[in-house]
């Protein structure tokens, strides 16, 4: 059986992350795709398309051999959706990245653009290291700026 055309799109979202091509992953989304980030316990609040390409612009420049893995998908082709529990590995300016990631991704009819993301985080990944990354990304750009 051929692959959904929404499933070639979020193949390609993936094979996107592991060439971090910001520009890319940001081309599947439509222009009103939001991406929440789960659980609500986090508190952290949904970002547009322009908010989550500047995140992922700010932590490309401390990520180094980042590879996002498909574990296991789930298909609803009439209901024009997808969860994908993925692995992550990279190497940053923090240290060692691994997290898991279970995304369910709503598509537009044509199956080519990503209308909504519902991206459930590891807890203990996002409380623990995080803030690490997030000090490593202020450094960086403290030295971007002694630079210039």
């Amino acid at each position: 059986m051929a692959a959904s055309m929404q499933r070639k799109t979020a193949d390609a979202v993936v094979e996107a992350f592991n060439r971090m091509d910001n520009e890319a992953i940001i081309s599947f989304r439509s222009p009103d795709c939001i991406r929440y980030i789960l659980p609500s316990s986090l508190g952290l609040k949904p970002t547009n398309n322009e908010q989550y390409k500047s995140q992922l612009d700010m932590l490309r420049p401390i990520f180094r051999n980042f590879s996002l893995a498909v574990n296991d998908v789930v298909e609803d082709e009439k209901a024009r959706r997808i969860c994908m529990w993925l692995s992550a590995r990279a190497d940053t300016a923090a240290g060692e990245y691994v997290n898991e990631y279970m995304w369910t991704l709503s598509f537009d009819d044509s199956g080519t653009k990503i209308t909504k993301v519902n991206e459930f985080v590891d807890t203990v990944v996002n409380r623990d290291f995080w803030p690490k990354l997030r000090d490593a990304m202020l450094a960086h750009q403290a030295n971007q700026q002694s630079e210039k």
